[in-house]
Order: C-alpha cells, then sequence, then structure tokens
C-alpha cells in the first residue's frame, strides 16, 4: 500500500468553487434529488412554505442556485459571498497523510418515519436532527454519539420471524459502564419500550439488552457486565 507524506497547500476561499457548487445545486434540481428540496426551502425564503414535489416542479434558475450557496456559507446574498471572497486572507491548509473514520451511521429501514422519530424521540431519548421530505422519506436522529438514519421503505424488508429467530440486530450501540447499562434499561422500562431481550449477563463478560422498534427492528444495547 503507498504511503504519503504530508503536504502544506495553500488555500483560498474562492469563487470558483462556490460556482461549481451552484452548479451542481441547479443539476440536482433539474435531475429531481429530492434531498435537494430540502436544501432550497431552507434559504430560499420563497420555497419556504413548498412542498419538496412543488419545489423539483418550480422554475429554478443558476442565480437562485448561487443565493442558496452564498446563504450555506453564512452571507445575506451572491453579491456579499462575491465581495466577502474576494477580501478573505490567505490561510494555509495542512493536508492528511491518512484519512480518519470519525463515525459509523447504522441506517434503519422503517415503513413510518414520523412514528420512527417519534419511538425514537419521544421513547429512547434521541434528538432529531433533520427529516427530509414532506412526507418525510430520510430522518436522522441522535442520542449523545450515536446516530440513526431512518429509510423509508413501502414493506419490511426482513421477515419478522426469521429476524426474531436470528436475531438479526438492525444496530449495536454501547455504554461505558455496568451502572449505565442498568440505567439505561431501567429508563427505557420506564417509558414502555417492547423489549426482544431483556437486561442479561453474557458469558463474554457484557451485559446486554435488545429493543425492538415500531417496525420491528432489534436495537442492541451493551455495557460491561462489571
Amino acid at each position: 500500500m503507498p504511503t504519503y507524506n504530508l503536504i502544506v497547500e495553500t488555500y483560498v476561499p474562492n469563487l470558483a468553487n462556490s460556482k461549481k457548487q451552484a452548479k451542481l445545486i441547479l443539476q440536482w434540481h433539474r435531475e429531481r434529488h429530492y434531498p435537494v428540496a430540502a436544501q432550497i426551502r431552507e434559504h430560499l425564503p420563497g420555497f419556504l412554505n413548498a412542498s419538496d414535489s412543488e419545489i423539483l416542479a418550480a422554475s429554478f434558475k443558476l442565480s437562485d442556485a448561487q443565493e442558496v450557496v452564498a446563504r450555506q456559507q453564512g452571507f445575506d446574498s451572491w453579491q456579499s459571498l462575491k465581495a466577502g471572497v474576494s477580501a478573505a486572507p490567505l490561510n494555509l491548509k495542512q493536508s492528511p497523510s491518512k484519512a480518519t473514520i470519525t463515525g459509523a451511521e447504522p441506517q434503519l429501514s422503517v415503513t413510518d418515519i414520523n412514528r420512527s422519530c417519534d419511538f425514537f424521540c419521544g421513547k429512547l431519548g434521541f434528538t432529531l436532527l433533520f427529516s427530509y421530505g414532506r412526507p418525510p422519506y430520510y430522518a436522522q436522529v441522535r442520542r449523545d454519539a450515536a446516530r440513526l438514519n431512518l429509510r423509508f421503505v413501502e414493506h419490511p424488508l426482513v421477515e419478522s420471524t426469521v429476524r426474531n429467530r436470528e436475531e438479526l440486530l438492525s444496530v449495536s450501540m454501547t455504554v461505558a459502564t455496568a451502572d449505565e447499562i442498568k440505567l439505561l434499561f431501567l429508563e427505557f422500562k420506564a417509558t414502555g419500550v417492547g423489549f426482544h431481550q431483556s437486561l442479561k449477563k453474557q458469558p463474554w463478560g457484557a451485559k446486554n439488552f435488545i429493543v425492538k422498534d415500531p417496525d420491528g427492528n432489534l436495537l442492541l444495547f451493551a455495557g460491561p457486565a462489571n
């Protein structure tokens, strides 16, 4: 495997990159990529109350895409962005010699995004980070360092009897201490969640339990036994 030396390169916020991003947003709109509708709705007041389908069917020009890019970067207009980029100081940026994976985000298949968000936020103490679509088709929830992506599907992808028999886990989440895994179990029990497996000490030195979400996804929570 080749190795790469640390390279110090000049980095200048430049208008060319912003123009490329605007053209990409325009292309996504023309190709009817639904996630771009959420970006447009967030940054252009004229689309605030429009559905995804209405946004993707509406007239959308390069100048509109440029306004989206400007506001994503903290400017109130494309003209302000151009002026700000021109006045930006020269910075040095170090290119890393190795990529670092900073997290993992399991994706759960669910048949009702709103119901799933209510379950994770109302029962399991997660916070909704975002929800795409009207009606929603994709969302992300977070609790502490754990992030879960929720993707809409019309029908369950795994037959429930097979999932339960084989204990096909959708995600595994951990805490640091034995006290915390007990506290977490008692917290969830108090909210009335359904358990596929109650809190149990395992022969490999862990304590864990398994929660079943409204779609039957099995969510493992684990910590040390002692």
